[in-house]
């Protein structure tokens, strides 16, 4: 379900014919442009989207007698369509208003061009409808790398955020993040917009990051790229120190990598995390430390077996 406010907020339009109902039904993210309907096509008509009518549309209604246009529209009206959209400023046919408001069928105007509107509204839909779920962490932009830092309140997370923050890197979302798949294997993640730019510290108390650090400190959403698990050093667990396989941690379908980063008095954690993001660039680029140094250990055992033969 979409919010009526929230799609019109959106997508700067006008409303010519209000709907009795506060949302519409929409669940795909797909347009559809009615000129097939208006010519009595109907076998394939995809009229739970968002109806678009452009140049082309506009141009055929206006070309037809009032009866016959009437009649057309009629059809077309019958179907439970979520909203019609007309593009480029154009006034509908009186009798376009007509028959939506006798359907319940919310009516709007764009200025944009119809592609343009299209794209935009796409992009949208992509969002507004694409599966959700919170998550208690921090997520700062660190070298262009989304680092979501997850772990036990009291951790370190909002005081290692802080120093990466001073460092010159972005701070997203603080205690609550918000997260969303908006592709099969892209994650968006965003902070509460009542609380965003906020960040708790203990001790202090609420500080707002955008005033005391500047603009350019905060980012509205960055994609989650790797996930940071930070936890108290347990002197009793064995950690692994080369790392050779990549962990994953799957959200919303999504899976992301994961790492455990044990904390402990004297550890500079914005520095290691640092290093953690630049570590899964040069990953991404296909290179990895921890095989290349397993490449050389083994190459040495062979040549050192070559040698005792």
């Amino acid at each position: 379900m979409i919010k009526i406010e929230d799609f019109t907020k959106t997508l700067e339009l006008e409303v010519l014919n209000a709907s009795s109902k506060d949302e519409m039904d929409i669940t795909s993210t797909d347009l559809n442009r009615p000129g097939m309907q208006f010519c009595g096509f109907y076998e394939y008509f995809a009229y739970e989207r968002p109806q678009v009518i452009g140049k082309v549309e506009m141009t055929y209604l206006e070309s037809l007698e009032p009866e016959k246009r009437r009649s057309v529209l009629e059809v077309y009206m019958k179907y439970k369509l979520p909203c019609i959209i007309v593009c480029w400023g154009m006034i509908p046919p009186k009798e376009l208003l007509e028959l939506a408001k006798l359907n319940d069928i919310p009516v709007f105007q764009s200025n944009a061009k119809t592609t343009k509107f299209s794209l935009q509204a796409i992009l949208y839909l992509n969002r507004s409808l694409a599966p959700h779920v919170t998550r208690h962490g921090v997520l700062v932009d660190v070298y262009g790398v989304g680092v979501l830092l997850t772990g036990e309140s009291g951790v370190g997370k909002s005081e290692a955020a802080l120093e990466l923050i001073k460092r010159g890197h972005q701070l997203v979302a603080d205690d609550v993040v918000d997260i969303c798949r908006v592709a099969d294997d892209r994650l968006i993640g965003e902070a509460p917009e009542m609380v965003r730019h906020f960040m708790e510290i203990r001790g202090i108390g609420i500080i707002d990051i955008r005033a005391m650090y500047g603009i350019g400190s905060v980012i509205v959403s960055k994609t989650i790229d790797m996930v940071i698990h930070m936890e108290k050093w347990d002197q009793n667990k064995e950690y692994d120190r080369l790392v050779l396989t990549e962990e994953t941690v799957t959200i919303l379908g999504v899976k992301v990598p994961y790492q455990i980063m044990p904390v402990r008095p004297g550890r500079n954690l914005a520095i290691i995390i640092e290093v953690a993001a630049r570590n899964m660039s040069l990953r991404r680029l296909g290179y990895s430390a921890a095989h290349e140094l397993d490449r050389r250990l083994n190459e040495m055992i062979a040549q050192n077996k070559g040698s005792e033969t």
